[in-house]
């Protein structure tokens, strides 16, 4: 199973509020068999006891330590807020991308995502695109490859 499918990407959403937006990206995770959704739940208590506010308008929630038995397969999902929603005090995230990893694959999809968000001009791009082909193509990578 890929890291990121066309499945798991919602492009132009709204978000009433983090926790909306949470709940939003966890459900393109469980609707497409990656997580159970009590899953959901612990993204949501992983917010309330560390920000996954990364910055550039990204946040990338994701489960706790004890959430991992509810992991069927490593994904992410990606939830695109046109309006985006205020993360935290001044700061409002655009682009929203859940993480459910097995094991320590989280590591490498870290690494994979930070290098996608870490070049604004990319990050720009991925907030504003209409086409989830952009979207798979930056964040979608299973492993870097020369």
């Amino acid at each position: 199973m890929a890291i990121l499918s066309e499945d798991r990407i919602q492009l132009k959403a709204n978000a009433t509020s983090k926790e909306d937006a949470i709940k939003q990206c966890g459900a393109l995770l469980v609707a497409t068999g990656c997580v159970e959704p009590g899953y959901v739940d612990g993204m949501l208590a992983r917010e309330e006891t560390m920000s996954t506010y990364l910055g550039n308008g990204v946040a990338i929630p994701h489960g706790q330590f004890d959430n991992r038995a509810q992991i069927h397969n490593t994904g992410i999902s990606v939830l695109q807020l046109a309006e985006g929603v205020e993360w935290e005090d001044g700061e409002k995230a655009y682009l929203i991308i859940g993480i459910a990893a097995q094991k320590d694959e989280h590591v490498s999809v870290l690494a994979n995502l930070a290098e996608a968000i870490e070049d604004e001009d990319i990050t720009e791009e991925l907030i504003s695109t209409s086409q989830k082909s952009v979207i798979l193509e930056h964040l979608g990578k299973e492993s870097e490859e020369d």
